[in-house]
């Protein structure tokens, strides 16, 4: 974490700077606003996180409930959200509280006496290192707390607005607010008064039963799996040896178990196999009483069982994966059309709970969005960045609904059913990256580049998310995570790989950097506002293959320590080598002769390029990126202009 470079900070120093809004922040909802979030849930609260890293876009995030949630449903956190968490700031704090999955077991009937179950697995829950970060549960009202710390400590100062209610909207196409919202207040002094306010662009994040995706005449399409579950989250008293891991149980009777183990050391969730249901039993099983769902449950666990001793929450539910043709309100088919309305997480994906999906595919889709909108409101970006979100959103909601199908489908089968009896565990482990949140893999698009020169770094697959590894920082020698000092702050990051000559010596590095800090082409002083940081929009870093112990961190070109703050102090960070044992370059597999690897804002890898061509580094950023009145490249006239490095 860096401060003091706007002056010394002896308070909170996760506490940004405020800007104007930030500074003019009322509790009172105004009539006018850059975006209108609808749902405090997670994705829309992570979605509002990242626009209030955004100090000119004004954005506000509305609820119909009174105050911040206090029960969460979801619990389960997988390792790719928790890579950002810590872009946000708290996935460390998040990681102490939380309950740290390493294992499941698996129970099944026993041959020799099938009406009692037996174990017959327990895999380890991450057997390929996967990622760094854990897989975890905790409750959903929890994250959604650190979601409003980071908000509340953004320099925008954003808060909820608890107790309004979203009641229809109209897209009216012109003026500065195209987006009339009709909204009522459902608490406080103005309870019960309608009013309309007017936005430039509107978020429904509420849920499965979405008003804002009725209003722009979405619906959830798909069917029911005809496949009922009781869910509760207890305190309770047990024989059952392995209550206190992830557990798959499947018994003779042919009733299945799944239980989670939740934070704190004694609360857990139980899901209970209520059997197949017709279309015509649907309505009855909702009727199932928590004390049916109880002895179903020790029918299950015999010869085990569980005395429940408190009950914080339960229900009754039926698999059913469903999704949106889109994910705004422009028309299938039509091109040119800005999309003014979004629709994310359940309000345009369903499937069920076991996977532990809906929380973080749905956190994902406000990351992808946030951004975005970000980028287009403070004119960074044209309008047309906004149709990459349904397209790159549906593709992975639809992968997501195909992964559930299966899961629950082997989740509901009897013992018997099964050809090999280590198919649901095998299942497990060989799908275990997509769980985690690793499958995601944006196409090609303006801001997703052709993997032309993919060989040039193996390891980081254009369209997939950027796997951390391990460095040395120069300027102190501390080892750390590269990825890991990238945070939710909305600018790009640009990773160049240096060639295999030191530091300070003529190479295609130095030629690079050269082109970067002078030639009016550049990225850099293209797209940063002439009165901004030089690290304004983009994060700049250089790899070097060399020891840090080999070379000085004055030995790196200045554009990669760039002046910051009022008091123009260089920023020394931006530095890296490899590590002995450790090397990135070998665990990444990056070609020795170097690479530049672009980031987009929410950490996925948007292109890979030889560090000769800067050519196809300025026409990418020229697809996605608004050239500037008053940038940086115009304080560099420059007559002896570098040239335009274009790679062969």
């Amino acid at each position: 974490m860096q401060f003091h470079h706007q002056g010394y900070v002896s308070t909170d120093p996760r506490i940004l700077p405020a800007s104007s809004i930030g500074e003019n922040w009322t509790d009172d909802l105004p009539d006018e606003m850059d975006v209108l979030i609808v749902g405090t849930g997670p994705t829309g609260m992570i979605t509002a996180a990242q626009l209030a890293q955004y100090p000119d876009v004004h954005t506000r995030i509305i609820d119909r409930r009174p105050e911040r949630l206090e029960l969460g449903h979801a619990d389960g956190v997988q390792a790719r959200s928790m890579e950002t968490f810590q872009a946000f700031g708290f996935a460390n704090r998040l990681s102490e509280e939380g309950y740290h999955i390493t294992e499941m077991s698996v129970w099944k009937p026993d041959p020799q006496n099938p009406q009692n179950i037996i174990r017959t697995a327990r895999p380890e829950d991450d057997p390929r290192g996967i990622s760094e970060f854990p897989h975890l549960t905790i409750s959903q009202a929890r994250i959604l707390d650190f979601f409003a710390e980071s908000m509340a400590h953004s320099p925008t100062r954003m808060a909820p607005n608890y107790g309004v209610e979203f009641l229809g909207l109209e897209v009216a196409g012109e003026g500065e607010y195209p987006v009339s919202i009709r909204v009522r207040h459902t608490a406080g002094e103005r309870e019960g008064q309608e009013r309309t306010i007017r936005a430039k662009y509107v978020l429904g994040a509420d849920g499965a039963r979405s008003n804002v995706r009725s209003a722009i005449g979405r619906k959830l399409e798909g069917k029911q799996a005809n496949h009922a579950w009781g869910v509760m989250d207890i305190l309770a008293r047990t024989d059952f040896p392995d209550i206190r891991l992830r557990s798959i149980i499947q018994s003779s009777s042919g009733g299945s178990i799944l239980i989670i183990p939740r934070e704190g050391g004694h609360l857990f969730r139980m899901y209970v196999d209520l059997g197949e249901v017709t279309a015509e039993q649907s309505r009855e099983v909702r009727k199932t009483t928590l004390d049916e769902i109880i002895v179903k449950a020790n029918n299950i666990l015999h010869p085990y069982s569980v005395e429940v001793r408190h009950v914080v929450w339960n229900s009754v539910y039926e698999v059913g994966h469903r999704l949106t043709d889109k994910f705004d309100d422009v028309a299938v088919g039509v091109t040119g059309q800005t999309p003014r309305v979004f629709i994310a997480g359940d309000a345009c994906h369903t499937h069920s709970a076991k996977a532990a999906q809906g929380m973080n595919v749905s956190m994902a889709d406000g990351f992808n969005l946030g951004w975005k909108l970000g980028h287009v409101l403070s004119g960074r970006s044209p309008e047309s960045l906004l149709d990459t979100y349904s397209t790159e959103r549906q593709v992975v909601a639809q992968n997501l609904i195909n992964f559930d199908r299966e899961w629950s489908t082997l989740m509901a089968k009897r013992p018997e059913d099964f050809e090999n009896s280590a198919e649901l565990e095998d299942f497990a482990i060989r799908n275990a990256e997509f769980p985690a949140g690793f499958m995601t893999h944006y196409d090609p698009s303006m801001i997703t580049a052709l993997p032309k020169h993919q060989d040039l770094a193996t390891g980081f697959p254009i369209g997939k998310r950027f796997k951390s590894a391990h460095v040395a920082r120069v300027c102190d020698g501390n080892p750390l995570h590269l990825g890991h000092q990238a945070t939710a702050d909305g600018r790009w990051r640009i990773y160049v790989f240096a060639d295999r000559p030191a530091a300070g010596q003529p190479s295609k590095l130095t030629d690079l950097s050269t082109w970067l800090a002078e030639s009016p082409d550049s990225p850099i002083l293209q797209y940063t506002p002439a009165d901004a940081d030089l690290d304004a929009v983009f994060d700049l870093n250089v790899v070097y293959q060399q020891p840090h112990t080999e070379f000085n961190i004055t030995d790196a070109p200045d554009i990669f320590r760039p002046e910051v703050g009022p008091y123009k102090v260089l920023d020394n960070e931006n530095v890296y080598s490899v590590l002995a044992g450790e090397d990135i370059f070998d665990e990444r597999q990056i070609d020795r002769n170097g690479a530049i690897v672009v980031v987009r804002p929410d950490q996925y890898v948007s292109h890979v390029l030889p560090l000769d061509d800067a050519g196809g580094l300025v026409a990418f950023f020229a697809q996605n990126m608004l050239p500037l009145k008053n940038s940086r490249a115009g304080q560099h006239p420059s007559p002896e202009r570098p040239a335009l490095m274009v790679a062969s």
